[in-house]
C-alpha cells in the first residue's frame, strides 16, 4: 500500500496507509456510525462531495457484488476507515473493496485512528479536508487549498447526481419483503408514481415497486406541468446531495405541484418540500450519518431506528400553522418528519427504505399508498 495524508482544515493531519485509487481530492468531511452496510454508503448519491469516515472498526469483510449498488456510481469524494480487510467472507461477493474502488476512481485511506477524527468533528463540526496519496505535495500546500476551498454551502451537487433522461422502474425488493409485507396493508392498485431523482437510491424505488407501484423516474429539473403530463397518482421527491437551498428550480416545481398530486418527501424531497410550503433550511454542526438513528412519531409515541444522511435540516419555527411536525430526533430533538394538515403532503428526513439495518420505518411508504388512495376516493 501507499501512504496518504488526510488534512482537516483546522491543521489537523492524519497520515495512514492509501488503498483503491491515488491522487487527491477534497471534500467535506463526516462521520457515519452505521455498522454494517458500507457499499450503500458509498453508493448513495446523497454523499455527493463528502469524505466519509467510518466510525465502524473494520471495513472491507463482506467484499462488494453489484446486487447492493444504490446507484450507477460512486459520487462521494472519499473514504476513510481504521482498519481495511483484505479478507472477505460473503459468497455473494465478487471483488474486494480496494479493487472496486480503484475502478470507481475513489481515494481511500485506513490505519488511521478514526475515533479520533469523529471525536474532533463532533467536538468542532463538519470540516472542510483534503484526501491525497500525492507525496510531492507538501503539508502547508494541502492545508492552504483545504482552508481555500469554497465547500459545499451554496452549491448545487443535485445536477451531477440526477439522471440525464426519465426512465422506468421495476424491480422490487427480494421476495420476503414483497408488496403488503406489512400487515394492514390495503392497496390493491398499481398506482402510478413519478420519483424525482434528485439522487435517488435504488432500494427506495424497490420498495415502491414492492408495495405495487409503477415507477417512472424524471431528472431533477423536470418541471411541474412536465410532470402533471405524466399524470401520475404521486409524486416522490427524493434523497439527493449538498445544501437545499441551493436547487430553487427544484423547490419551485413541488410549490407547483403541491395539492395537485399527492407529495411524500424523503431526505433531501424533506427539505425541498419544507422550502415549498414556505419554511426554511438550515445546516447541522456535524449531521445525521448512520444507520442507527433514534426518531419519534410524535402521535404515537413510537420510536424508530432510522437510518440518515443529511447535514441539513427543516426550521419547524419557519413552517405555517397548517404544516405539523409529526417526527422528531430523539439525540437532538430536530425536525424529521412533518404532514400538512389539510393537503395530501407528508415527507420525513430519514431513509424509510432502511437497508442496512431494521424495517422500523418501512411502513411509511404504506402510508404513502394510503395518503394517494385516500385522495383519490
Amino acid at each position: 500500500m501507499n501512504t496518504a495524508r488526510l488534512v482537516l482544515e483546522d491543521g489537523s493531519i492524519w497520515h495512514g496507509k492509501a488503498f483503491g485509487a491515488l491522487g487527491t481530492r477534497l471534500g467535506e468531511v463526516v462521520f457515519n456510525t452505521s455498522m454494517t452496510g458500507y457499499q450503500e454508503i458509498l453508493t448513495d448519491p446523497s454523499y455527493a462531495g463528502q469524505i466519509v469516515v467510518m466510525t465502524a472498526s473494520q471495513i472491507g469483510n463482506t467484499g462488494i457484488n453489484e446486487d447492493d449498488d444504490e446507484a450507477r456510481r460512486i459520487f462521494l469524494s472519499g473514504f476513510v476507515i481504521c482498519d481495511y480487510s483484505s479478507v472477505i467472507s460473503n459468497w455473494r461477493a465478487t471483488k474486494s473493496l480496494a479493487h472496486w474502488l480503484e475502478e470507481q476512481n475513489i481515494i481511500s485511506i485506513c490505519d488511521v485512528d478514526t475515533r479520533a477524527i469523529t471525536r474532533r468533528i463532533r467536538d468542532q463540526g463538519s470540516m472542510k479536508g483534503l484526501i491525497t496519496t500525492d507525496q510531492t505535495l507538501s503539508d502547508e500546500e494541502a492545508l492552504t487549498e483545504v482552508q481555500q476551498w469554497h465547500g459545499l454551502d451554496g452549491v448545487d451537487l443535485v445536477r451531477t447526481v440526477t439522471c440525464e433522461e426519465t426512465y422506468r422502474w421495476i424491480e422490487k425488493t427480494a421476495s420476503q419483503w414483497e408488496f403488503r409485507h406489512w400487515q394492514g396493508s390495503t392497496s390493491t392498485e398499481n398506482f402510478h408514481v413519478v420519483a424525482y431523482d434528485f439522487g435517488i437510491k435504488y432500494n427506495i424505488l424497490r420498495r415502491l415497486a414492492a408495495y405495487g407501484c409503477r415507477i417512472t423516474v424524471v431528472p431533477a429539473h423536470t418541471t411541474a406541468a412536465e410532470v402533471i403530463a405524466l399524470n401520475p397518482d404521486g409524486i416522490l421527491l427524493s434523497n439527493g446531495p449538498g445544501d437545499p437551498s441551493a436547487i430553487p428550480y427544484a423547490v419551485e416545481a413541488t410549490r407547483e405541484l403541491i395539492g395537485r398530486v399527492p407529495i411524500f418527501g424523503i431526505c433531501l424531497g424533506h427539505q425541498i418540500l419544507g422550502q415549498a410550503l414556505g419554511g426554511k433550511t438550515y445546516r447541522l454542526k456535524f449531521g445525521h450519518h448512520g444507520g442507527n438513528q433514534p426518531v419519534r412519531h410524535i402521535p404515537s409515541k413510537r420510536v424508530e431506528i432510522s437510518a440518515h444522511n443529511h447535514n441539513y435540516a427543516v426550521d419547524p419555527k419557519s413552517l405555517p400553522s397548517d404544516v405539523e411536525v409529526t417526527h422528531i430526533n430523539l439525540n437532538d430533538g430536530c425536525c424529521e418528519g412533518m404532514r400538512h394538515t389539510t393537503l395530501p403532503v407528508m415527507s420525513v428526513q430519514y431513509h424509510p427504505e432502511a437497508a442496512p439495518g431494521p424495517h422500523d420505518s418501512d411502513p411509511l411508504f404504506d402510508d404513502f399508498i394510503r395518503l394517494i388512495s385516500d385522495y383519490k376516493k
